[in-house]
């Protein structure tokens, strides 16, 4: 890890050192502090098998406080993190059910997805890593004392799935003045995914995950708190128009953009102002943006 964080200082500092110094007075202006925030995609999905409990140890290990994951619904009704709508990718589900193509996880009880092994793809030394219930999610980052940028995934597949969410939520204690205050974003690329958490809680901090045109900004200030677009299509002029405006808590609106894995399109994004960056390498952009 050293090596790699090492070798990534030295390029932002003989590319795009500049930039870096101007991002630190960007953020300021807007507000935000003196450097984007950086969240580990997946965990740090990098260093260790996507969306598991080893990913969030290793964002800890690391030294990186927020998280981000993706919740979906089992079959019956249990919260489960996973990104992919199938199981395909990041399991042994085409072996362990060669009958139940094409693997989705709406279709799988929450015993049946427990018997996958979701860590043996990404390295043997992950082989018997499990796909985490929501709860044992949280309790490990609980446990960390670390924070959470919550993705609800593809919320039209699973109708009431805000509700499900911020009951659990609720139940493993982050729904709290604490939590909610300094230790919770719950986000979706779903616009009525987002304006339904913030009609059901409207102190927790949401976010809508895209790139909405600058005049259609107004309106999803009204239900949201931040902007998260894709790296691939923003400059510091949008950046820039996203801030301007007032979000559903009355304060500016932030930019978290995403996903950004070298030193040099790092240092890119945080000369654009953004307030935050989810990496899969958070160590190499923390680094390379400080």
């Amino acid at each position: 890890m050293s090596a790699r964080t090492a070798t990534a200082s030295t390029a932002v500092a003989a590319l795009l050192g500049g930039c870096v110094l101007l991002s630190a007075g960007q953020t300021q202006a807007a507000g935000a502090g003196d450097t984007p925030v950086v969240y580990a995609h997946r965990g740090a999905s990098a260093y260790a098998p996507e969306n598991t409990l080893a990913a969030v140890d290793a964002a800890d290990d690391l030294g990186i406080s927020w998280v981000e994951n993706d919740v979906q619904r089992t079959a019956d009704g249990v919260l489960v993190v996973m990104h992919d709508t199938t199981l395909a990718r990041t399991t042994d589900a085409e072996q362990v059910y060669p009958d139940r193509a094409p693997w989705a996880v709406k279709d799988f009880t929450a015993a049946e997805i427990a018997k996958l092994d979701a860590g043996s793809w990404f390295g043997a030394e992950f082989t018997g890593a499990r796909v985490p219930t929501l709860k044992s999610y949280l309790q490990r980052v609980e446990r960390n004392r670390q924070k959470l940028l919550l993705e609800i995934k593809s919320p039209a597949t699973y109708p009431g799935i805000e509700k499900e969410i911020l009951r659990v939520l609720r139940q493993e204690g982050w729904l709290d003045r604490g939590h909610v205050k300094h230790r919770l974003v719950v986000q979706s690329f779903g616009a009525e995914s987002v304006k339904i958490v913030h009609e059901q809680r409207p102190d927790v901090v949401t976010g809508f995950l895209g790139t909405p045109a600058v005049a259609d900004l107004p309106a999803y200030a009204a239900f949201t708190d931040q902007i998260n677009p894709s790296y691939t299509t923003i400059d510091a002029d949008y950046v820039a128009e996203v801030q301007k405006l007032k979000g559903a808590h009355g304060k500016p609106l932030r930019v978290n953009t995403w996903t950004v894995n070298d030193a040099e399109k790092a240092a890119r994004v945080a000369g654009y102002g953004v307030d935050g960056i989810i990496s899969n390498n958070p160590d190499l952009v923390r680094d390379a943006t400080r």
